[in-house]
């Protein structure tokens, strides 16, 4: 995409994510958005392959809320600049988080206005600061000489051992190993054939699909497999097997 910095808005509605993509006009702003999540488990395990400068986030959301999504992004990307959502009962509650490096809390329902004037501040802070991309280490300079491709051998039996973690993503076992998420990224690709991601959700499916063959509920089988949101779950099951969970239990039982 050829806009200067990249926009991430998590909200558990797809009718204010839509409603936020949908009312601004991202061009003028040198911004654009690149993707979205249903919750801040969603987003986290989405974010090291979006590469965001700015994220929009609710503050209300299942399995992990927009204030502990921010404890956990923030201390990764210093940079980031985040952009909470916050609906007036829970206003009080936000800015009791003073000591979160949040950009601005924001009531919903928001005004287009207002949202333009945050993001022509937020431009200005960006176009100082260079944005959040020296966070994901996007220079290929970031190299390790001496690291052997088997390391992605052990990452891969690292990945297959530990799926079951739901704090396990590409960011998580960088850090395990010593290299920088992007350089991960880039080399588990090169090596592996596939992203770290992909490899990851493959690896989470493959088990669901034994537990759903045993009539597991989706609830469970969701936290088992380390993904404990369910709906998250539920698209990551059906873009893998093309059926929905509850089709699979089913035709499963008829079969048998």
């Amino acid at each position: 995409m050829s806009a200067k910095y990249r926009v991430m808005i998590i909200d558990d509605e797809q009718s204010a994510r839509n409603l936020l993509k949908g009312s601004i006009n991202w061009d003028s702003l040198d911004m654009g958005v690149v993707g979205e999540a249903a919750s801040g488990i969603e987003a986290i395990n989405v974010i090291d392959e979006l590469h965001p400068d700015i994220v929009f986030v609710d503050i209300s959301m299942p399995f992990m809320d927009g204030i502990e999504f921010t404890e956990v992004a923030t201390a990764r990307y210093p940079h980031l600049v985040i952009i909470i959502m916050t609906a007036i009962d829970k206003f009080e509650y936000a800015r009791k988080c003073v000591s979160l490096p949040v950009f601005e809390y924001m009531l919903k329902p928001m005004v287009r206005s207002e949202i333009t004037e945050v993001l022509v501040k937020v431009k200005k802070r960006l176009d100082t600061t260079g944005g959040a991309q020296s966070d994901f280490g996007k220079s290929d300079e970031d190299d390790y000489p001496g690291q052997e491709p088997s390391s992605m051998e052990q990452i891969k039996r690292y990945i297959e051992a530990n799926y079951t973690d739901s704090k396990l993503n590409l960011a998580f076992a960088a850090q395990q190993f010593g290299f920088s998420a992007s350089y991960l990224s880039r080399r588990f690709k090169q090596d592996t054939g596939k992203n770290f991601v992909e490899y990851l959700t493959e690896c989470r499916m493959k088990k669901a699909i034994q537990l759903a063959e045993h009539g597991t509920k989706m609830f469970r089988t969701s936290a088992e497999v380390g993904i404990p949101d369910p709906n998250y779950f539920g698209r990551c099951f059906k873009k893998h097997t093309g059926m929905s969970y509850s089709d699979y239990v089913s035709e499963h039982e008829i079969k048998s």
